[in-house]
């Protein structure tokens, strides 16, 4: 299957437009649900009509009801039709096919327990590698659509193993854009952001995500888990990311800004991509509070990394905020250990206390002679016992 076949089922536009009607802005409820209701009608999505009602409280059009079932039930005496040919006259290609097809138009009108069952069904009828693997890639698209991390997890792991065994190179970029996703939704912000740069240059699953978006996610997860110099080199420089860079709100100026040094730059626009892009995703909703605290920690301690003290009003100069927010701000993450400096408030100064190298290993020595000093004072009483 290539890049260009691979079907958009279940829709994950879909699953995005109902979460901006479950936890989005208000702004984007009316617009969420107009579309999802498009999409119903559109697909005859009896099961998922069904889901959303009861999850919203919408009352039930039967009428429109019984017309998407009437739809489905002709779709799917259609497709037992076609696997009865096949099985009877046709080859195990044909009939591979087939329950392929049932598959997906049980997952097309979103009723997940009897997709995922066609599609075990499907896969255990399936010979070619290529085509098992793009059963659990559209296993774990369910997964997505349904929040189901542990249908996801289960999948990866499984597609993993098989691309180990003499996947194609489109299968495996493939699955690092999946896999990368689901490590974004579990908060593995390090480990999706060295799958998304691995895949800049080869991605192809619009079926999972548009490419801004996944450019999107690919600049957000290495800002926070990359070194300065590997965002520069792996991301700022980067032909793919530039390409689109400009066309993403917000995203060029927090980038940069924060490479750059321009702290109160960088405030802005974090504010700016927590509202516009964070609170309306549904990979980085349940995570944009972590991740603004995290960027916050991240700018302070680079610019504390220069200076052995600066004045609170300098500092909050640097960020654009009052000083009580930067007195505020900064005490939480000290008294959190998050922060290697302390706050002269007589003086108003923030002066850095990081402890040097020899001085942590010092600090490490002492802890592990602790410990044996209390393992062999315990050994000694069990031996004079």
């Amino acid at each position: 299957m290539s890049s260009e076949e691979v079907p958009k089922i279940p829709s994950i536009e879909l699953s995005q437009n109902r979460f901006l009607l479950t936890s989005g802005p208000k702004e984007t409820h009316a617009q969420a649900q107009e579309a999802i209701m498009k999409k119903i009608k559109e697909d005859n999505m009896a099961p998922f009509y069904e889901l959303i009602c009861e999850e919203q409280g919408w009352p039930v059009d039967t009428a429109l009801l019984s017309e998407m079932k009437k739809e489905n039930e002709e779709a799917l005496k259609k497709l037992d039709e076609r696997l009865k040919d096949a099985e009877e006259n046709l080859g195990e290609t044909e009939i591979s096919d087939t329950l392929l097809a049932r598959a997906e138009h049980l997952a097309k009108i979103g009723d997940k327990e009897k997709s995922l069952t066609a599609y075990r069904v499907a896969f255990e009828k399936t010979v070619a590698l290529g085509s098992r693997l793009d059963i659990l890639f559209a296993n774990i698209r369910t997964g997505f659509f349904y929040r189901d991390n542990d249908i996801v997890s289960r999948n990866i792991e499984k597609a993993r193993s098989m691309i180990e065994e003499g996947g194609d190179w489109d299968r495996r970029n493939r699955l690092k854009v999946y896999e990368g996703a689901y490590l974004m939704t579990i908060r593995n912000f390090k480990g999706a952001a060295d799958l998304f740069i691995a895949t800049l240059s080869t991605f192809t699953s619009t079926e999972l995500m548009e490419y801004k978006d996944f450019v999107t996610y690919a600049v957000l997860s290495s800002v926070l888990a990359l070194k300065r110099v590997d965002i520069k080199n792996k991301v700022i420089d980067s032909p793919e990311v530039l390409e689109v860079l400009h066309e993403i709100p917000h995203l060029e100026d927090y980038l940069r800004s924060l490479y750059a040094g321009d702290y109160a730059k960088f405030f802005n626009s974090l504010a700016a991509l927590e509202t516009s892009s964070m609170k309306r995703s549904w990979v980085l909703f349940p995570h944009y509070r972590y991740y603004v605290r995290e960027m916050r920690i991240r700018a302070y301690a680079q610019l504390l990394e220069s200076y052995r003290s600066l004045t609170m009003q300098s500092m909050a100069h640097s960020f654009g905020v009052s000083e009580e927010f930067i007195d505020k701000d900064l005490s939480k993450f000290i008294s959190a250990g998050r922060l290697n400096c302390v706050i002269d408030k007589v003086n108003g100064i923030v002066e850095t206390n990081r402890p040097d190298a020899k001085n942590a290993q010092y600090q490490q020595a002492i802890k592990q002679g602790d410990i044996l000093l209390n393992r062999v004072q315990k050994l000694s009483r069990v031996i004079n016992v």
